[in-house]
């Protein structure tokens, strides 16, 4: 199994052919087609391991595989196709047979699973699966969607004009839009947890990652004493930041500690100035919160801009929502109240939203929205904090990448990393 986090890349890459290497080039779009085929798993194996390759029958994602192991079928559902496979996001589907992605990758369409729409059936608990994990034979396996989709679902996020924004290991704004919408031109949005929508999406790839690497590196005396008082270490950290003005005295973080396909380009580096003598760890904690926040208001108006839809209200989730300081500080950049539903955990609720739907529980989506989830807290954005965000955004951080890409690329060429 190869997850997600999983950095190895194909080198030797499958040939597309003339037209499509040509095509490629002329709309320049090459090195984002070439970025899609070395993460491919299956280029991967195909390289590295030919003798597995080679007497492969299936090739599933890991919810196929489970799906598998508890029906026995080979079946998925639309909503979890985010991989680097060749599916179509805009029709929902396999590729045609015609799309250039049968040529990026190196599976057929033998390989792969039959597609069922989520709050459908994708089968029966079989006796060996019961006998495995104690589910009772023969109960329906509904089928629902990939993490962050479920997450935006699990939040009650049903139209475009309230976003989620995720704060895990990597930090999302998501919403859900019954139109297919590019967010960022040529990178598709991922299937939605709603049959047949699309769930818009804009990443930091290395968002409350960068939570983990602080503590990890400059925290250890807050690990020590969230030990001795039994609480987590972000607890300590949150109340070390708490005196810590908004904007943290000018020191900004532009949070690309992962570069990017197209916006950022992969030759983006995270960043941090304005330090002074003032700064101490906790002023560059605070910078990171809010350099994230940066980042996610820049996927809003994204969003707002190719969805032609104004975000009225962002609802907050993930582990890094549960940290009042976060949430106050993304109603602060953002201008707008940011509400914190009643559980972090809010995809493992869409799943569940989108089972109770397709069980005939509840039905429809806003019914169950209205049974299953409840706001638990509002921030609400304080007016002299937004002033200062709103003028560090627009007069600092917006123009960070475009001033600094230059010199990414200079240490790309140099150093060869990334």
């Amino acid at each position: 199994a190869i997850i997600w986090l999983d950095q190895r890349v194909a080198h030797h890459l499958p040939p597309m052919g003339v037209f499509w290497e040509t095509l490629f080039t002329l709309v320049r779009q090459k090195q984002t087609i070439d970025y899609f085929r070395s993460q491919a798993e299956a280029n991967w194996i195909a390289e590295n391991q030919p003798e597995i390759w080679e007497k492969t029958h299936k090739f599933l994602l890991l919810s196929g595989y489970l799906t598998y192991r508890l029906t026995g079928k080979f079946v998925d559902s639309t909503g979890c196709q985010v991989g680097y496979l060749p599916f179509d996001y805009k029709r929902l589907k396999w590729a045609s047979p015609r799309s250039w992605k049968w040529k990026a990758v190196r599976v057929n369409p033998q390989m792969l699973p039959d597609l069922i729409p989520p709050t459908k059936s994708l089968g029966v608990i079989t006796k060996e699966a019961s006998n495995e994990t104690g589910i009772p034979e023969g109960l329906p396996l509904i089928a629902a969607a990939a993490d962050k989709a479920c997450e935006v679902l699990g939040a009650g996020c049903l139209s475009p004009d309230v976003a989620t924004l995720s704060f895990g290991t990597t930090a999302t704004i998501n919403a859900n839009n019954r139109r297919y919408v590019e967010a960022i031109r040529f990178l598709p949005p991922y299937p939605s947890a709603l049959p047949g929508q699309y769930c818009m999406e804009v990443q930091i790839a290395r968002g409350y990652w960068m939570i983990n690497w602080f503590k990890q590196e400059f925290a250890h005396r807050e690990r020590i004493v969230a030990e001795q008082k039994g609480v987590a270490p972000e607890v300590i950290l949150d109340e070390m930041i708490s005196s810590i003005p908004p904007g943290s005295m000018g020191l900004i973080l532009q949070p690309y500690w992962t570069p990017g396909i197209r916006e950022p380009g992969p030759e983006a580096k995270g960043a941090i100035i304005g330090f002074g003598d003032v700064h101490t760890r906790a002023h560059l904690y605070r910078a990171i919160i809010e350099g994230i926040a940066y980042g996610l208001r820049e996927g809003k108006e994204r969003f707002e801009k190719r969805a032609k839809v104004e975000i009225r209200a962002l609802r907050a989730c993930g582990g890094g929502a549960q940290s009042d300081q976060a949430v106050q500080i993304a109603a602060d950049i953002f201008g707008l109240p940011v509400e914190r539903p009643h559980t972090h955990e809010t995809s493992g609720l869409g799943a569940a939203i989108d089972a109770a739907v397709g069980i005939g529980l509840y039905p429809d989506f806003e019914t169950a929205v209205n049974r299953m989830t409840r706001i638990q807290h509002v921030f609400h954005p304080r007016d002299r904090a937004h002033r200062i965000y709103d003028q560090l955004y627009q007069s600092v951080y917006k123009k960070l990448y475009g001033r600094l890409q230059p010199l990414y690329q200079a240490i790309r060429q140099i150093t060869g990393y990334p």
